[in-house]
């Protein structure tokens, strides 16, 4: 299998936790996904392509960790003004 398909199956595991609301699981599938991505950007000398897919995980990992602290849930209740 190649690093390809490696990625897109985890990122399907991933889409399908988030369907079921496992979504600290789902972004854990997500990452997985991307390091198969950034080994193959790797591969074929890719680098625009890596700095994209790093800079990706990057902001994800960011949303993982407001997430888990739950300043993301204190936004999405915060009322209109």
């Amino acid at each position: 299998m190649t690093f390809a398909v490696l990625g897109g199956i985890f990122l399907n595991i991933g889409a399908f936790l988030t369907y079921k609301g496992m979504i600290f699981r789902a972004v854990w599938a997500y990452l997985i996904a991307d390091i198969f991505w950034v080994l193959m950007a790797w591969e074929r000398q890719d680098w625009v392509g890596m700095v994209f897919i790093i800079s990706g995980i990057t902001f994800a990992l960011l949303a993982f960790l407001k997430m888990h602290s739950g300043e993301m849930e204190k936004e999405l209740k915060k009322e209109k003004i």
